[in-house]
């Protein structure tokens, strides 16, 4: 008997938004299931962004409707962010307070158990070195900024992780360091929906990416089985969509 496919955890049906007179995005389908990374690739004003907002309930489409674990987001935003985590591009954390500290705070706004034990404990998941927990933020890398975001999406349980240009200014060893992570979370469960405009990284992390041009799906790609996706096909397309 074949067993029935993974029911998808973020689903974006004909989704169309429409800004100052504008279309953004126009039409856009996609659906992530458990566990799976799925990058939106795509160049600067290609409606990225807009997408991972409508999913956060801070934009409204036009039409057609942006899903978690099948419900509508705008049905119950307040519901819908226990289960979502959101790193933007600049992750939002105080630079006038150590790790720890940031991640106290946050942690304690949610009520949630922000033990010192379980906080170190993921900050060494995310490999934020011991000697610079007690540093100020505003000392920080935007590398090791990411890593302080990443915890505190660790601690807070989401299911279900929004990046947005994750590794946007981040060096090479950055760079690998926060794919392998976001690999290992996947690994454990979390599903990931991340926007970039970095194929090589997108092709390195993602089973399934999908190309957005002028607000429109114009590629779709996944990897097979012990296959990672062809970087050289997505630049290809990448190249084709911007002619």
């Amino acid at each position: 008997m074949n067993s029935s496919p993974p029911k998808p955890v973020l689903t974006a049906e004909s989704l169309t938004v429409d800004r100052g007179g504008h279309q953004v995005l126009s039409g856009v389908e996609f659906s992530i299931a458990q566990g799976e990374i799925f990058a939106l690739l795509g160049g600067n004003g290609a409606g990225k962004s807009t997408t991972l907002l409508t999913f956060l309930g801070f934009v409204t489409p036009t039409s057609g409707v942006a899903r978690v674990n099948g419900q509508s987001v705008h049905e119950d935003i307040k519901a819908i962010h226990k289960q979502v985590a959101y790193l933007p591009e600049a992750a939002n954390l105080y630079p006038h307070l150590n790790a720890r500290e940031n991640l106290d705070y946050f942690l304690s706004l949610a009520k949630a158990d922000n033990s010192r034990a379980r906080i170190d404990s993921a900050l060494d998941m995310v490999g934020l070195a011991a000697s610079a927990r007690d540093r100020r933020l505003e000392a920080y890398s935007k590398g090791m900024r990411q890593k302080v975001g990443i915890a505190l999406a660790i601690l807070r349980d989401a299911p279900i992780l929004l990046l947005d240009e994750p590794t946007s200014g981040l060096d090479p060893v950055a760079i690998d360091e926060f794919n392998s992570l976001v690999v290992a979370l996947a690994g454990e469960g979390t599903t990931v929906l991340m926007v970039t405009h970095d194929v090589y990284g997108a092709c390195q992390v993602a089973r399934h990416i999908g190309l957005l041009q002028k607000g429109q799906m114009v590629g779709d790609f996944r990897a097979s089985a012990g296959n990672p996706i062809s970087a050289d096909e997505v630049h290809r397309k990448f190249t084709e969509s911007h002619l």
